[in-house]
């Protein structure tokens, strides 16, 4: 819920900028200013980039200065300060009437109901800034401590670093909730696996605290011996594909990532097939797992040494054990595929996790995976348009399967109809490239036979 209320902010306030969301409420004091952060890597699925908390701030890696300056004075409180306060509000209120025939073995079921959801929420904000002057002017005053373990590891890893600069917090406490009422059996989440007559509701409620980060923005570090500086234009690698009115070069360069990326689970016996699918289910359904997952791998990626691999988890041993006795090589390899899948997965919604779940259960990903292809060979990525795919990839043996899928797509921001006729809601490549990613994983795991 902290991911989405974020997310909305950053879309309301800087939709075609580069504030970044904060998305785990749990992490917010480690984007505050002068924190320093590390760059997720690129992803053509990840619209904006993307960061990640080092648990350091830029005094902790600077030596002393002659006056024994502290960088207290930099912060939005102290000398300099630059900040603005105002009020971001949404509220939603919708209700969806509907019917749902169904074909159940042994017996037919036609489902019947309404859904209404509302949510609304008020929050006022206070935009923190640190001069970057004031930066520049630090530089010259305190040198970088080369010394430190968290400099000298990031040295060796050939990783780059960014410091927070720019915030945006709460002024004031804020609660927010979201409440959905289904009468009936009409669910639009659960499709077919809904029977249940009578009604539903489901409440969700966050409490967010005075003074928490909710997105920020980075400069990357420019580090040489003892001296730093800050990276204004920092060098980008080019684009794999040329934008030529259509999105074949797009499609081209999105198989060729997710290939470079997991390739390695190709190689995989048939028994790690399955240990790693039933990983990736279980963290589909369980975020404290899917943080859990996360984590782990970021610290295989991390680590120069050996990682140990434990957790508590029956869902994520059998894989974390698997991985433990891997070479480093192999390891490193699996880390990366493992990742690159969490965040193709972390781009989608929760519905989306969902409906994936009972495609596997349906055995329809590989059918799904080439209707998304076909989708993206298309020019999707400059806002709305009308174009239609091959109506066959819309057949399906089950008329449920059929809505599942294209509920599915929508929720990408592509309105599919039965026919193959399509339209783009919205620029939608991003989204629906990470959708094709994580059928690509899920139906390479799901063929061990």
């Amino acid at each position: 819920m902290f991911k989405k209320v974020t997310q909305s902010i950053v879309n309301e306030m800087d939709p075609r900028g580069d504030l970044v969301p904060v998305h785990s409420i749990l992490d917010h004091e480690h984007f505050r200013p002068l924190c320093l952060v590390r760059r997720k890597r690129k992803a053509l699925f990840r619209p904006s980039p993307g960061y990640k908390q080092t648990w350091y701030r830029l005094d902790d890696v600077l030596l002393p200065g002659e006056d024994d300056k502290s960088t207290d004075s930099l912060f939005p409180n102290g000398g300099g300060q630059d900040s603005r306060q105002f009020t971001v509000k949404k509220s939603i209120s919708d209700r969806v009437d509907g019917s749902l025939s169904l074909c159940v073995e042994p017996i037919s079921v036609e489902l019947k109901g309404a859904t209404s959801l509302s949510k609304g929420w008020s929050i006022k904000l206070e935009k923190n800034h640190i001069p970057v002057p004031k930066l520049e002017a630090l530089k010259t005053e305190r040198k970088i401590n080369v010394n430190h373990s968290f400099i000298q590891q990031l040295q060796k890893t050939d990783q780059n670093l960014y410091i927070v600069h720019e915030t945006v917090e709460t002024s004031e406490e804020t609660t927010f909730e979201e409440f959905t009422t289904a009468e009936g059996s009409f669910m639009t989440h659960l499709y077919a696996k809904f029977h249940a007559k009578g009604t539903r509701e489901n409440k969700q409620s966050m409490t967010i605290p005075k003074s928490c980060t909710v997105a920020f923005r980075a400069i990357q570090l420019a580090i040489t011996d003892r001296s730093w500086g800050l990276q204004y234009f920092p060098e980008e690698h080019r684009s794999v594909f040329v934008s030529d009115g259509s999105s074949q070069g797009k499609l081209g360069a999105l198989k060729v990532e997710v290939k470079e990326n997991c390739q390695i689970l190709s190689s995989l016996s048939s028994d790690l097939f399955v240990i790693f699918l039933k990983a990736i289910k279980a963290v589909m359904r369980d975020r404290n797992l899917f943080q859990e997952l996360t984590q782990k791998m970021e610290a295989v990626l991390d680590e120069t040494g050996s990682c140990e691999l434990k957790t508590e988890s029956p869902d994520l041993k059998d894989l974390l054990s698997s991985l433990q006795y891997s070479s480093r090589q192999l390891l490193l390899k699996l880390a990366g595929a493992i990742t690159y899948t969490l965040d193709a997965l972390d781009e989608l919604t929760e519905d989306q996790l969902l409906l994936l779940l009972e495609s596997l259960e349906e055995k329809i990903v590989s059918q799904q995976l080439k209707l998304v292809e076909s989708i993206l060979e298309h020019d999707i990525e400059h806002g709305k348009g009308h174009f239609s795919v091959d109506a066959s990839l819309l057949s399906f043996s089950q008329e449920k399967e059929q809505k599942l899928t294209i509920a599915m797509v929508e929720m990408s921001g592509v309105k599919l109809q039965k026919d193959g006729s399509a339209v783009c809601m919205e620029k939608a490549f991003s989204a629906v490239a990470a959708l094709y990613a994580s059928l690509y994983v899920l139906d390479l795991l799901s063929n061990s036979d």
